[in-house]
């Protein structure tokens, strides 16, 4: 299936039933009077995140979307039937915005979750609704209440808890392969990884997390160089980065400097998560390159470095371990500011 992390659509709430003129003709009513009844209520557009679904490639090709019309009203002071609404299915993680790409209208995180992104218009008055004792036989009726209308563009974040950065080559597809059960494709040339990728680690009986590889990042990616920042948003709900970097390489700080930079260039918050340094391809660095790049690194970071081999897998449970404290941590801390919005009864 092809991923798609980004569409437009158009969507219509089905317009109010009209409303009726209509009187009685009974035989032994003598005077009958007014029983033009209501219209029905139009369809609801409602947007609900379903498991399953990793991709919005179903909103490619369709992209008008349209719930019905209310039911006229009629004599016997008989409503009109309401529409049925129009539930669009997405994946969970998806975001949705108004037609500038910057207000957000639902963020649906959770499964199940459902939002109703455009009301149906009300059913019109038939001439019923508007007997007085005064007005014993009025002739007026509504039309129904236009239904919502609007563009809207869908957003796909991933949800994952722990993300992988780093320049193309820098072998975050290696990493994520050797500690999940994810096969991405892996090569030895840049851009090896054109979609982000997911997979499950499983530490033990009772921890595992998520963690996202998207797409290398490379100097000017803020402005659009290479792949550009686009696929960034994939990592925003990450609680902690993984900053891998090719050990291979003469200048390792210049690496973490240049993502550092394309991180803030791009917002979102990025920048300020927890970071955790890997120095990566162990096992093609000799001693003398690996103590000297670990040395630099850790002076422009300012904090310790792992070093770690994806190919052996030496290095790899160390740094399982540090994303899983930090995961682990994060949820706590949400769990703590969830209780604390939980009124208090007494």
């Amino acid at each position: 299936m092809k991923f798609l992390d980004e569409a437009k659509i158009w969507v219509k709430a089905g317009d109010g039933g009209d409303g009726v003129v209509a009187f009685r003709r009974e035989k032994y009513i003598e005077f009958g009077g007014p029983d033009g009844g209501n219209g029905g209520k139009g369809g609801n557009v409602i947007i609900q995140a379903v498991a399953g679904l990793n991709t919005l490639i179903d909103y490619r090709y369709s992209q008008h979307f349209k719930a019905r019309k209310g039911g006229n009203g009629a004599g016997s002071d008989r409503t009109g039937a309401a529409s049925d609404d129009v539930v669009l299915k997405v994946p969970v993680g998806t975001v949705i915005l108004g037609e500038d790409k910057e207000t957000v209208l639902a963020d649906l995180t959770k499964e199940g979750q459902k939002v109703i992104i455009a009301q149906g218009g009300d059913g019109g008055h038939g001439n019923a609704h508007y007997k007085t004792s005064t007005n014993r036989a009025p002739r007026r009726a509504d039309k129904g209440y236009p239904g919502e209308e609007m563009w809207l563009w869908l957003r796909l974040k991933l949800i994952a808890d722990a993300g992988l950065v780093g320049l193309p080559n820098a072998g975050k597809s290696t990493f994520l392969a050797a500690s999940s059960g994810a096969r991405p494709k892996i090569a030895d040339y840049p851009f090896t990884t054109l979609n982000p990728q997911l997979g499950v680690v499983r530490l033990n009986a009772t921890e595992e997390f998520v963690l996202a590889d998207i797409p290398g990042l490379i100097e000017g990616a803020a402005e659009g160089a290479g792949l550009g920042t686009r696929f960034l948003g994939h990592i925003e709900r990450c609680a902690v980065l993984l900053h891998l970097i090719d050990g291979t390489q003469p200048d390792p700080v210049g690496a973490w400097r240049t993502v550092r930079e394309e991180l803030e260039g791009y917002g979102g918050g990025l920048i300020d998560k927890p970071e955790i340094v890997a120095l990566n391809k162990l096992d093609a660095m000799t001693p003398q390159a690996k103590a000297s790049r670990i040395k630099a690194l850790e002076r422009a970071t300012g904090a310790p470095v792992l070093v770690i081999s994806g190919v052996t897998g030496e290095g790899v449970p160390e740094a399982l371990r540090k994303l899983a404290d930090a995961v682990y941590a994060d949820r706590e801390q949400r769990k703590a500011e969830e209780a604390r919005k939980i009124p208090r009864l007494g």
